[in-house]
This record gives structure tokens, C-alpha cells and sequence, in this order.
């Protein structure tokens, strides 16, 4: 396995962080006036994720998932060298056993928002994504990483299992072995062995990540939200079902799209030869 970098510790990891640790921004251009970006900013922590922070995680995907003109989100970060490091083990070292079991239900409704936004999401990864981190890029839809991004799962490493989605997202991502060989031997990927293996979608320029995030971002919010909405809750009800389940449930989806106003306003738009202005509904 090529060589990977050493992740830096974080600075201030078990210290109060700046007041935003979270953010979510909203874009005047036109082709992203339908894209949401959550941005991680605790750049000094390198986003370790506090317990502070995955409450500010979890606020900022409902506050997404509850925006009806939100078509796309884009997860990002303010840190050039890590998208997220994964969990602030400074503060957890200074927990007690109770204390680490309260914390645990604030971490799995910080990485449930991202897995439950209702619209497509794309992480966009430039530096370290190592453990939670990587965990929050497997969450969404589609992860595009810079060059230089590394990104593993290296919890057994110290002890416990990787617990915001990992052992189940990897192996529904690249198969059992892949993920049990990644998983099991703490392993530290780069961007182009984490892309062959299938663990991430897209490898950018490094440092480009969140732009081609964006580009992405646009293609998609330009279609039909109803049509966006039903087809990822298709796909993601439909996942772990067997093939008759899972074509009820897009049955099921279809309907809901095809009386729709957006539909009625595709179709229009498609013989009158012109750009379709969705209604939404």
C-alpha cells in the first residue's frame, strides 16, 4: 500500500472552539441558488467533531432538511489540510463512562442528519478524512477528494469500532472484503486507492474538491425537486430490500412524482423546447 502522510494533532482539540463550528451558506448565482453548503469550520481542532460540534452538525441538517427550496447540499469544510479528523478524542479522553454513553445519541443525530437530508448531498474532501470524518463523507450521496485527501477508518486502532455509520456505509460502498481489509487493518488510503476501491466517486485536483462539488451541486439542483426528493428516498428505502420489495417501494416513489406539478411542468417544458420552471409540488 503506497504510503499515506501523518494526520497533525489537532491544536486545540479539547478546548472551547469559535463560536460557528458549523455553518450553512446559501449562493447568489443563479445555478446554485437551489444549493445548500454546510460548512465544518473549527479549523483549529482540524474539525475534530466535539460534542459541541455534532450538535451543530445535526442543527444544521435539519435546518437544511427543513428548507423546501433546498435541492442539493454540499459538505465542506474551512481547513486546507482536513476535512474532518474524526472524532475530538482529547475531550473524550477526559470522559467518564457516563458521560461518553450521554455524548453518544448528540454524535448519531450528527451523522443521521447527514445520511437523512431528503435531498442529494456530495462531500467534498480535500486533506484528512480519518475516522468520523470519513464516516460524514460516506454519509452523503456522492464524495468527490482532492489529490492529496486521505481518508480511513482507524478506529479499531484505538480500541473501539468505527460508530457514525462506517462498518455499514463502507461495505454497502465497495463489498465485505474491501471494507473488512480497510476496517480491519486501520488503513489510511489516498485519494486514488480510496477511488478504486470505490470509496469515493471523484478524484479532482488537489484543492479543487469543493469546486467540483459545486459544479456537481448545479447539474443536479437544475432538476425537478419533487423528481430529486422521490428519487433518492427510492434509492435509499430500496437499498437493503430484496429486488420485489425494492420495486414497490420505486412504484411507490413514481406515484408520487407523477401527478406531481413538477412533472406536469417536465413535460411541458421538454415539447415546448425550453428550460422547465419548477413549480416544486
Amino acid at each position: 500500500m503506497p504510503s499515506t502522510p501523518t494526520a497533525p494533532e489537532p491544536t486545540d482539540a479539547g478546548a472551547s472552539a469559535p463560536d460557528a463550528l458549523v455553518r450553512v451558506e446559501r449562493f447568489e448565482a443563479p445555478e446554485l441558488a437551489h444549493v445548500a453548503e454546510i460548512v465544518l469550520d473549527r479549523p483549529r481542532a482540524m474539525n475534530a467533531v466535539s460534542t459541541a460540534m455534532a450538535r451543530a452538525i445535526a442543527a444544521a441538517t435539519k435546518q437544511v432538511a427543513a428548507d423546501e427550496s433546498v435541492r442539493c447540499v454540499v459538505l465542506t469544510s474551512t481547513h486546507e489540510r482536513a476535512f474532518c479528523v474524526g472524532a475530538d478524542l482529547k475531550e473524550r479522553n477526559a470522559f467518564t463512562d457516563a458521560e461518553l454513553m450521554e455524548q453518544r445519541p448528540v454524535a448519531r443525530a450528527a451523522y443521521g442528519g447527514v445520511l437523512g437530508l431528503p435531498v442529494p448531498s456530495i462531500a467534498a474532501v480535500d486533506g484528512f478524512a480519518l475516522g468520523g470524518g470519513f464516516e460524514l463523507a460516506l454519509s452523503c450521496d456522492v464524495v468527490v477528494a482532492g489529490e492529496g485527501a486521505t481518508v480511513g477508518l482507524p478506529e479499531v486502532g484505538v480500541g473501539v469500532i468505527p460508530g457514525g455509520g462506517g462498518t455499514q456505509l463502507l461495505v454497502r460502498r465497495v463489498g465485505w472484503s474491501r471494507a473488512a481489509k480497510a476496517i480491519f487493518t486501520a488503513a489510511r488510503m489516498p485519494a486514488g486507492e480510496a477511488l478504486e476501491m470505490g470509496a469515493v466517486d471523484e478524484v479532482v485536483a488537489a484543492g479543487t474538491a469543493r469546486d467540483r462539488a459545486l459544479e456537481l451541486a448545479a447539474t443536479i439542483a437544475a432538476n425537478s425537486p419533487v423528481g430529486l426528493r422521490s428519487a433518492k428516498r427510492a434509492m435509499r428505502l430500496g437499498a437493503d430490500v430484496d429486488l420485489a420489495a425494492g420495486l414497490e417501494i420505486e412504484d411507490a416513489c413514481w406515484r408520487a412524482t407523477a401527478f406531481s406539478g413538477d412533472r406536469r411542468e417536465g413535460v411541458a417544458a421538454f415539447a415546448e423546447k425550453r428550460r422547465p420552471v419548477w413549480p416544486g409540488r
